[in-house]
């Protein structure tokens, strides 16, 4: 089920009414029917595979939690079922067809025999979230961080929740668990902002991402059909589209826990406003950043080690990082980047200092912040060509012809190949639409900076507030896409 769908509409409510009519010790029971409906109405046969990471974990934990912190050793076995039977889940879904085409391609190119069939699976929904927050369970058990939780219905709906099911935030058990047994009571306060921060989520999914996607996918699909400024315009779209689609998402799954009474982890915060990389991963994806940070990152000894095994553990964090997002070079790519970009910043920390002394640009430190932004945000553009690209060949045209187009000013007047985009069906409309709901979310971005932006909407008279919905919900209907498209982050 999509939240940018009919059914999530009548599907929430209902949920929401039911979670509330019910006594406090039975409402685990009605948020865990209804994730399990959530996720069967995509693929039935496919909550086989919840049930069994939810069976395996679940009881590992419990085999863990009969050894003290003195008898570690013991429980080693039983993180190691965990760890592996998620990973294995991964890997046939997610990996197999990759690696296995990976050596085809290989042994094709040494003129060898290669007979291993590929497997025509569909990847499950969210696959590669909810097997990473149930192995977060199993290691957090492992090192005496949580104790096992004892009721296998509420473990099961911690692997379940559905607002964050599919595309995270990647929850910790520590955070999640103890709500999840909680009495959250009605509270009309929670209700409204909950309701308000799922209407900013819907706002940059509907009137910015879906609008954006219909541009970006007919470059993105067909790049030797453009050239210079239009794959640089599309390139940029992608970095709102992809913002739009992920943070949307992860809005719209914490406004959803809020209505209930549930607090999930903030998943982004303004990470295009970032001034180094390292700042731009502590604001993007955060629930994923920080789990590759605590349970691959620190575990390889993180920067407490030698440099050049501190570069190493870096960059295969976030080479992995990368794998994680999607069984292609391309992501393998992207990780790689971000993991090369992390260590280049490191190595020339001092250079790039005395570069920005010379320049007098520490001095001003308004225009330094903003060279460091757009110089964040270029390099990030940069990543995201074979983040979207349907190929490494495919990036690569993109990057080249970009590069040639960048020094083209005539081109980037006239807007000559533009036509391709601002042409087709309604084309200029959603152009105009994207351009000024972009200009929107960036206002709203800059006020939050000093407060919360929910908060002073509601501090306003009644007319003014309901004047205001009234004015977002018709222009989300009149300029907003509405095919249902899927979040992007579905797909990982």
């Amino acid at each position: 089920m999509l939240f940018n769908s009919t059914e999530f509409f009548i599907f929430f409510p209902v949920v929401v009414t039911l979670y509330f009519l019910t006594p406090p010790n039975r409402r685990w029971l009605i948020l865990l029917l209804a994730s399990y409906y959530f996720y069967a109405s995509w693929k039935p046969a496919y909550t086989l595979i919840l049930i069994f990471s939810t069976l395996v974990d679940y009881g590992c934990g419990r085999a863990m939690g009969r050894y003290s912190d003195e008898e570690k050793h013991k429980r080693k076995p039983y993180l190691w079922i965990s760890l592996l039977s998620n990973l294995s889940i991964l890997g046939l879904f997610k990996y197999y067809n990759f690696f296995n085409e990976s050596a085809r391609d290989a042994a094709s190119a040494l003129n060898m025999d290669y007979a291993m069939p590929a497997f025509e699976l569909l990847l499950p929904m969210g696959i590669s979230f909810y097997t990473f927050q149930t192995m977060s369970y199993s290691i957090d058990v492992y090192h005496g961080r949580i104790k096992p939780e004892r009721h296998l219905g509420v473990f099961a709906l911690f692997v379940t929740f559905f607002p964050q099911l599919v595309a995270g935030p990647i929850e910790r058990a520590g955070n999640l668990l103890g709500q999840l047994k909680a009495n959250h009571a009605f509270s009309y306060e929670r209700i409204v902002g909950g309701l308000r921060r799922m209407g900013w989520g819907f706002f940059k999914k509907i009137m910015i991402a879906d609008n954006l996607a219909l541009m970006v996918n007919q470059v993105y699909n067909n790049p030797t059909d453009y050239e210079g400024i239009t794959l640089i315009i599309a390139t940029i779209f992608f970095a709102f589209q992809i913002y739009c689609d992920f943070s949307g998402y992860s809005d719209i799954a914490i406004g959803a826990a809020q209505v209930m009474g549930f607090r999930l982890m903030e998943n982004f915060r303004r990470p295009y406003y970032s001034k180094s990389i390292s700042e731009f991963w502590s604001r993007w994806h955060i629930s994923l950043s920080s789990w590759f940070r605590d349970y691959l990152y620190i575990p390889l000894g993180g920067n407490r080690v030698v440099k050049w095994r501190w570069y190493y553990n870096l960059f295969i964090t976030f080479l992995v990082s990368g794998l994680w997002h999607g069984a292609n070079w391309t992501f393998v790519m992207w990780g790689a980047l971000h993991g090369f970009y992390l260590v280049f910043a490191i190595v020339t920390a001092k250079q790039r200092d005395a570069l920005a002394d010379s320049m007098g640009l520490r001095s001003r430190p308004l225009l330094y912040k903003w060279v460091q932004v757009l110089s964040v945000f270029a390099l990030v553009l940069f990543s995201w060509v074979f983040f979207r690209a349907n190929s490494i060949g495919e990036a690569f045209y993109i990057l080249q012809s970009s590069v040639a187009g960048i020094g083209n000013i005539r081109q980037l007047i006239a807007g000559i190949d533009l036509q391709h985009i601002l042409f087709m069906d309604q084309g200029f409309k959603i152009f105009a639409v994207s351009v000024i709901s972009i200009m929107i979310m960036e206002t709203v971005h800059l006020i939050q900076r000093h407060g919360s932006v929910s908060q002073l909407i509601g501090r306003r008279p009644t007319v003014v507030r309901w004047a205001f919905y009234y004015v977002a919900i018709i222009a989300v209907l009149l300029f907003g896409q509405f095919g249902h498209q899927e979040f992007i982050y579905f797909q990982f």
